[in-house]
């Protein structure tokens, strides 16, 4: 044994599991009267908050819910939706945020999937959520939150939020998990089949990226933050946890609308907000008469596809600062970053665009990220052009896939999280994607599994094969196309199909093109969807 390890070991004194809670129960403790959430005419302070999160873990500890057990979600950015950071796992709990775009059946998988025990649910999704629970195996305790800021809505559960907290106890005494390994949050992603994938995250990853966000974006204190990305995503990227570390305030949204958003803007000085691409160019195409009045520097984080040299251009002449990211649900969301430098903004806007359109370097406190030969793991060299597949590791990447041994082993193999998107690494050290390997379409920041929709086609009793690939898209970034060869004798129409899908999946992913006609093939029979992918790229070739 050497000397150094002889007589010093962890103790309480020298050694605390990292947790996202310490964060929070700091900035109750430093600044209990300064603002952390605002809704409407709704706010609270972070003694507030803090309180109101610890009355949610006692109230779920008084129905048996502890270490292991999954609180879900199906919720909009509202003021209970941030408290569910805290309060689930304040208890022990792991926090699952359903994605409320989804269907009734993709979200009773995530609830049988994940075990929940208990659901709260903004009764706005009463409809799905309905369904949802009408296909459940094991029905969880259903708590709805009821919000002035929506009328209507079916109660689906024996309680109300508030009703449920307030029977609980504002002083619980709250423990730190004793493995920061433990899981603290749940979060599904469709990944490249129909089946979602539940991606498991540890109180240590949650609390790093937290701090990484503030590090890498160089936010500084008391931040003014906005909640255009939607919390259920990815834990809305660890900012609940970021915004909590920086003792900023949360501007909640209900629906990202330009009007409101431009108002919020102006109205509480907001200096943060992040979005997929589509948020921005909201933004951007807004009437110029809504964007007038804003006096301050506005943050803004996009992440999906690169952002373009009129989007970087049009934000710069509204006073907003864009910054690239990127990253996967497996990753907590962003864990990489375009780190920008000075002597970039000497460099036509064309020229700043293209090197702040790149997937970046590793945040600071993500160990590492490169592109590598998937088969003989060694690193491409940095010639931009050389293709390889992004790969991450370090704290900022997930425990696994829930119930997943056989993913979790690929997706780790050789000692690194393979993201599945193709890319070079140019000379610079900075990382640039040139294509998804998986075929996966990201529109509006989501993402959508071409089999799903493929799978969906195949339904129809015309369909003798099809295939969907990402066609570009003004808003969205992407949509997803479909190329369909029909049976002899059939001949179905484009609406026919699109509301065929529109009966089996969320909205978001239902095919916005439909094209017919024999599909291009190899001598086995594979579709070749690289030759679809070329054909979306000009408007003339996609003519039925």
């Amino acid at each position: 044994m050497h000397s150094y390890d002889s007589g010093l070991d962890k103790t309480a004194a020298n050694y605390t599991p990292l947790s996202p809670l310490s964060l929070f129960a700091r900035t109750a403790q430093v600044y209990p009267r300064r603002t952390a959430v605002i809704h409407g005419a709704m706010t609270y302070t972070w003694a507030e908050v803090y309180a109101r999160s610890r009355r949610l873990a006692s109230a779920l500890q008084q129905r048996g819910i502890g270490e292991g057990d999954t609180v879900a979600t199906m919720l909009p950015n509202v003021p209970a939706m941030n408290e569910a950071h805290f309060g689930v796992p304040m208890c022990g709990a792991v926090l699952n945020t359903l994605n409320t775009r989804l269907d009734a059946e993709a979200i009773a998988f995530m609830l049988d999937h994940g075990e929940a025990k208990v659901l709260l649910t903004d009764r706005e999704f009463s409809p799905t959520v309905e369904k949802a629970l009408a296909l459940v195996k094991s029905k969880p305790l259903v708590i709805d939150v009821d919000d002035p800021a929506f009328v209507g809505g079916k109660r689906l559960g024996d309680t109300d939020y508030e009703t449920f907290i307030a029977g609980g106890d504002a002083h619980f005494s709250w423990q730190l998990p004793a493995d920061e390994w433990n899981a603290i949050s749940l979060n599904y992603t469709s990944g490249t089949t129909g089946n979602p994938k539940g991606v498991v995250y540890h109180h240590r990853g949650a609390y790093l990226n937290a701090v990484s966000n503030m590090l890498s974006w160089g936010m500084p204190q008391h931040p003014v933050y906005l909640w255009t990305l939607p919390m259920f995503h990815c834990n809305g990227w660890c900012f609940p946890w970021t915004i909590a570390a920086a003792a900023g305030t949360n501007i909640c949204l209900r629906r990202v609308e330009a009007q409101a958003i431009f108002d919020l803007i102006r109205a509480h000085k907001v200096t943060h907000y992040c979005g997929a691409p589509v948020v921005h160019n909201l933004l951007l195409n807004a009437p110029a008469a809504m964007k007038q009045g804003i006096a301050q520097s506005v943050n803004a984080l996009v992440a999906g596809a690169a952002p373009p040299v009129a989007m970087i251009e049009g934000l710069e002449k509204m006073g907003f600062n864009l910054t690239h990211v990127y990253g996967l649900t497996e990753t907590y969301g962003p864990a990489a970053v375009c780190a920008k430098h000075e002597d970039w903004n000497a460099l036509p806007v064309e020229q700043r665009a293209e090197l702040n359109g790149r997937q970046g370097v590793a945040y600071h406190l993500q160990e590492g990220m490169t592109v590598m030969d998937p088969e003989t793991m060694q690193p491409v060299p940095h010639d931009g052009a050389t293709m390889g597949e992004i790969m991450f590791r370090g704290n900022i990447t997930m425990k696994g896939y829930l119930k997943n041994e056989k993913a979790t082993q690929e997706a780790f193999a050789g000692g690194w999280f393979h993201s599945g998107d193709l890319a070079v690494m140019q000379p610079d050290g900075y990382v640039k994607i040139k294509d998804r390997s998986k075929d996966i379409i990201i529109s509006g920041g989501e993402n959508i599994s071409s089999l799903e929709v493929e799978d969906a086609l195949y339904r129809h009793p015309a369909v003798l094969a099809a295939a969907v690939v990402a066609m570009p898209d003004a808003k969205w970034g992407e949509v997803p196309c479909a190329f369909i060869e029909l049976k002899d004798g059939m001949q179905p129409t484009e609406q026919e199909i699109i509301e065929h899908c529109r009966s089996r999946m969320a909205r978001f992913k239902v095919p916005k093109q439909v094209v017919f006609g024999p599909l291009p093939k190899t001598s086995t029979g594979k579709i070749q969807k690289f030759v679809l992918r070329a054909k979306v790229k000009s408007a003339s070739a996609i003519d039925p």
